[in-house]
């Protein structure tokens, strides 16, 4: 009896190894799954792996919490937002941003602006050249014949001073100085992130100069609701609180036209699915390899709201909301699978995401017409947007 009792304890723990040993693979297996899909770089990224030293300034990785659960990181190279992790209708944490797990691929020659602030001047400027106060600049020419961002080493480039305040709130401040990239004028800029208790993301913009310059600001975090790494966002649903767009060359610059939107398939006025039309045979859709345009959002003053994008996979929905007149909405036409190190190992391919840049329009500074970028010493340039977000169960 003795013997059988032992020969079964035996068997019972062979069984429990067994088992043991199953659940181990099965975990791991789910682990390796989860690569590319919503539940792809659950954490922050280890704070370790940014730190170093950028033009001989030194680079960290800050995390924000609030109330509710939500987590951002951000670091003060290219005062970028890295991570911003969210809850979905399971109410498990879901990355919505792209990005990658260490400073050394944020600095590599290929930019996509990663969750970057980018300036002095955001978007394009036609063959990198403009005028104020009667005098001409040329600026550096980093996208075909146009500049794009502020250039070969825009602002996404530069090591930000970083303040963390609290929890919830960082500042970062950098100083532009006279000529940087061909602009005039020595602009202190200060951007502040805010993560609220109400699941929002608040973004704050100032800046002032000692001459007569252009500003234009944004982030250009690329999102993807499913979760960072997931393949698409044409399934999303999108809705722009926009009547009219401005169209472009083949360069992407604006014609200096404000067109409608109705009856083409640039009309989000009511949700749509983002690929809905995006393959159409629209000449303007042609230009961008599908969406990368401004909208021009409906007038109102204070902060609106301008854009709300939702997943029926995860039941995210976040809602932007802006002071600024115009938001460019990007279709990541031109991410490529070669961009193989996002977070979680995860890899970024075509339309893998969206960006939603609230901003002036492109290209501002030689179209009259359009709401002026030009900022005089004794004016504060400043202005907010918000990444707000909720669960559709």
């Amino acid at each position: 009896m003795k013997t059988n009792q032992n020969l079964l304890f035996a068997l019972l723990l062979i069984s429990g190894g067994l088992a043991s040993c199953n659940s181990s693979s099965t975990k791991n297996t789910a682990a390796a799954d989860s690569v590319g899909t919503s539940t792809a770089g659950l954490k922050i990224p280890d704070s370790a792996a940014f730190e170093g030293q950028v033009d001989n300034k030194k680079v960290h990785l800050y995390t924000l919490k609030n109330q509710s659960g939500d987590q951002a990181s951000i670091t003060n190279f290219g005062a970028r937002l890295v991570s911003l992790l969210v809850k979905d209708n399971k109410d498990q944490p879901v990355d919505v941003i792209l990005g990658h797990d260490s400073l050394k691929p944020y600095q590599g020659k290929s930019e996509n602006y990663f969750g970057a602030v980018v300036g002095r001047y955001g978007n394009r400027i036609a063959k990198g050249k403009f005028s104020v106060d009667g005098k001409s600049y040329q600026l550096e020419i980093n996208n075909g014949q146009n500049t794009l961002h502020g250039g070969f080493n825009g602002f996404y480039k530069k090591v930000w001073d970083a303040k963390q305040i609290d929890d919830h709130t960082l500042e970062l401040s950098y100083l532009a100085k006279d000529a940087e990239a061909g602009y005039p004028g020595n602009l202190n800029v200060k951007v502040t992130y805010s993560l609220e208790d109400d699941h929002s993301l608040k973004i704050s913009y100032s800046a002032t100069t000692d001459k007569t310059t252009v500003v234009n600001l944004t982030n250009h975090a690329y999102f993807n609701l499913n979760g960072a790494g997931d393949k698409t966002i044409t399934d999303h649903m999108l809705t722009l609180e926009a009547d009219g767009y401005t169209p472009v060359d083949t360069t992407l610059i604006p014609t200096g036209k404000i067109e409608k939107v109705a009856g083409t398939p640039f009309d989000f006025t009511k949700a749509k699915l983002i690929g809905a039309n995006i393959n159409d045979e629209n000449a303007q859709l042609k230009n961008g390899k599908g969406y990368d345009h401004n909208w021009v959002l409906r007038k109102g003053t204070g902060l609106r709201k301008a854009a709300t994008v939702s997943s029926s996979k995860t039941g995210i929905v976040m809602e932007v909301l802006t002071e600024e007149p115009g938001i460019q909405f990007y279709s990541g036409n031109f991410l490529t699978n070669d961009i193989n190190n996002g977070k979680a190992g995860a890899t970024y391919g075509y339309r893998s995401a969206f960006c939603l840049e609230t901003q002036h329009f492109p290209d501002s500074p030689n179209q009259p017409s359009f709401p002026s970028t030009v900022l005089k010493p004794g004016a504060t340039y400043h202005t907010i947007t918000v990444y707000k977000f909720s669960v559709k169960k």
